[in-house]
């Protein structure tokens, strides 16, 4: 069974690369051991799937080389996914920030990957084990099949329960490609027993901006029975090193906010006035921890500086995260510097290729990491291609 290239893997990456390649004429054989494939873009976007966003760059990407995703997102960009999207006749919506999504069902984007995957001929065997890969006399053995270039496109191992592990890593390994330490990105950040008081207001949300270090984004917030989530969280999350603080502003301009209240109503409490921009519950934490008791119209200027100081940095101290079960992607993974930015190709092996999640880039929340998976997809799929007619 000897194929042109083996993509190993059947998630958003692999299926464009495979039915890149495929459809330029390579013979493309499609390994996944589980049983449907892009189980991962079917769950995503509350079954809805965020397939990419507007405001698409190289800043929205973490990465040990900030400019390695450079080359793929210019060369295949999320206008070029949205063309494909329309070309299938399937609705779309944008929400906030830019994000798309479709109007049914994120089994629109599997089944229209899937049609092209087909019109390029790709043979697609789930429910298959790699087992061990072999290499020699320029070809890759996998399964029982061979080829001269193999795609690794296995992803990264957030959320196992879909059947995500870290075998890319072990690929690269086995092949001499560095490998940048893993670990859960786009992840609920997990608090101590000092912010149980916020733990117990589980379920509260409210527009927040979140700072880690120079990183900010301004989103909405919820609090857990755990710790921290929401979009802000998740987003700040991918930036969080252990024993870095959390910021929040829970109130743009508190000072301001604070003296209109006390000059509007002087008789009020502080309690009171958080609940105008905030929901009750979280007011009523926010006025015990800061403790101006009196009357508004009481309080001095220091007083309302103090409390509106608080509520501009409420900081909190993160114990971890929630892990890769809950974590949206994985951060770190297979080393940039092991690969070319404009053919994913592995530097040091001719014929290997790793794209998607399981490279050293990782998108904020809100369909990145699927332009990603496109760009870096359809850049391997269309330079081994190039390199068959070569």
């Amino acid at each position: 069974m000897k194929y042109d290239v083996i993509v190993l893997g059947a998630g958003a990456a692999g299926l464009m690369a495979a039915a890149i390649a495929g459809q330029a004429g390579a013979r493309v054989l499609l390994l996944d051991h589980a049983d449907k494939a892009g189980k991962k873009i079917l769950i995503s976007g509350g079954g809805r799937c965020n397939f990419t966003n507007m405001w698409t760059g190289p800043e929205c990407f973490l990465s040990g080389n900030p400019h390695f995703s450079k080359s793929a997102l210019a060369r295949y960009t999320q206008w070029d996914f949205l063309a494909l999207v329309e070309r299938y006749g399937i609705a779309w919506h944008e929400k906030t920030l830019g994000q798309l999504f479709c109007d049914g069902s994120a089994r629109q984007i599997v089944a229209m990957l899937l049609d092209e995957c087909a019109r390029g001929g790709v043979d697609i065997r789930l429910s298959t084990q790699i087992g061990e890969i072999g290499h020699g006399d320029g070809l890759f053995r996998v399964a029982g099949a061979t080829a001269a270039k193999l795609v690794i496109a296995t992803g990264g191992p957030s959320i196992p329960k879909m059947g995500a592990t870290g075998i890319a890593y072990q690929i690269a390994q086995r092949f001499g490609l560095t490998v940048v330490p893993p670990r859960p990105a786009l992840v609920p950040l997990t608090l101590g027993p000092d912010s149980q008081a916020f733990r117990d207001i589980s379920g509260v949300s409210s527009p927040v901006t979140a700072r880690v270090g120079t990183a900010s984004f301004t989103e909405a917030g919820l609090f857990t029975h755990r710790g921290l989530s929401g979009p802000a969280i998740l987003q700040v999350s991918s930036y969080w090193t252990p024993g870095e603080p959390v910021v929040l502003t829970l109130v743009d301009n508190a000072l301001e906010v604070l003296r209109e209240a006390r000059r509007r109503a002087p008789r009020s409490r502080l309690r009171s006035a958080l609940s105008e921009h905030l929901p009750n519950r979280l007011a009523e934490v926010l006025s015990a921890r800061i403790g101006l008791g009196k009357e508004l119209g009481n309080s001095s200027d220091a007083d309302l500086e103090r409390a509106a100081g608080y509520l501009s940095q409420l900081t909190f101290h993160p114990t971890g995260t929630e892990g890769y079960a809950k974590a949206e992607v994985t951060a770190g993974g297979i080393s940039t510097e092991a690969l070319s930015s404009r053919t994913m190709e592995a530097k040091n092996l001719p014929g290997l290729y790793v794209i998607g999640e399981a490279v050293d880039v990782t998108g904020w929340l809100g369909g990145y990491n699927f332009q990603w998976a496109w760009s870096s997809g359809w850049a391997a799929g269309t330079a081994i291609a190039e390199r068959r007619e070569g």
